[in-house]
């Protein structure tokens, strides 16, 4: 009887390691996988970019002033040569990245310190939801909210006060976008703002200071690695953003500062060289994987330092 005993364990656990390295070859089947979709997406972008800047040098392209990717497609046409000076490209992308940001910022942050430092459990169990539904709607319905709603009100009222006002603007689509990511902001400096220890402010409670005080001088300070993190990071979201500059913004390629202005991004010129029937011999069509390439590192970079900053101040209070 014991024997049997014996035996029948030994078979379980023959089979719980047989089990266990099925599932071990599985999970690891499933890392390598997404290690190489990802190396192909990059060698994909990064050897066809190279084919673009054989026909086209990288300085041109980093530090033109004219975008006009206008190429023939037979010997014989009139205008056979484009510019593709990406400048004008970059600084609508900084544009309407900006005026997000002004927007995004300060409301996620104040939204953070109320949900986090003011709010009652009740009273956060009904807001924070409803600021996460800012996340999960399709951003094309951001994109008709801003064309249909905010753009037309934008020149409305500029009018009023004697401004010009395009019907399509960097404002429009940042005014838009920046409602947008507020919900990121909010919720990564709401996770930062309860990180900070409870020790701090009873230290400065015990020193008379009041409530505002402490989050102004004790928790914030505390606090702002991992909320400038939190930015970066929704910078990255602005950047790439696509639907809503398509629809708000326009796609003029004009250098400007000026946030009443059209404007356009790498990702709308991306989509713009992408669409159609389109030859892949053309310098045409290989500037979207310059594009692409470009704003694939950005967006790393920008990625990379800000998953840097929100690490380091969480180890900081573990």
């Amino acid at each position: 009887m014991a024997l049997t005993s014996i035996k029948d364990l030994k078979g379980r656990r023959q089979s719980q390691m047989i089990l266990e390295r099925a599932i071990r070859f599985c999970l690891v089947s499933c890392a390598a996988t997404a290690v190489v979709i990802t190396v192909g997406i990059i060698g994909s972008l990064f050897f066809e970019a190279m084919r673009f800047f054989r026909d086209v040098p990288l300085f041109d392209f980093l530090f033109g002033l004219e975008w006009s990717p206008q190429t023939a497609l037979r010997a014989d046409q009139v205008a056979a040569s484009g510019s593709f000076g990406a400048v004008p490209l970059f600084a609508g992308t900084a544009l309407t990245s900006i005026v997000a940001l002004s927007i995004s910022a300060p409301l996620g942050i104040f939204s953070a310190i109320y949900l986090s430092e003011y709010a009652g459990i009740s009273t956060r169990n009904f807001i924070k939801p409803l600021l996460e539904i800012l996340a999960g709607i399709p951003t094309v319905v951001y994109g008709f909210f801003a064309a249909l709603v905010i753009a037309p009100a934008l020149r409305q009222y500029g009018a009023l006060i004697g401004l010009d006002v395009a019907s399509e603007s960097a404002l429009a689509a940042g005014l838009v976008m920046g409602v947008m990511i507020i919900p990121l902001i909010s919720s990564i400096s709401d996770d930062i703002i309860s990180a900070v220890p409870r020790s701090l402010r009873e230290g400065s409670y015990g020193l008379g200071a009041t409530k505002s005080e402490t989050i102004r001088n004790v928790v914030l300070p505390a606090a702002l690695p991992g909320i400038a993190g939190g930015i970066l990071l929704a910078t990255s979201r602005a950047v790439g953003e696509t639907m809503i500059v398509v629809m708000a913004a326009g796609l003029a390629a004009n250098l400007t500062a000026n946030p009443l202005e059209a404007v356009t991004t790498v990702t709308v010129q991306i989509v713009v060289l992408l669409t159609g029937d389109q030859e892949f011999d053309s310098t045409k069509t290989l500037a979207a994987f310059a594009l692409g390439l470009t704003l694939f590192f950005v967006t790393l970079t920008l990625n990379i330092i800000g998953n840097q900053i929100v690490r380091r101040f969480r180890e900081q209070y573990d």
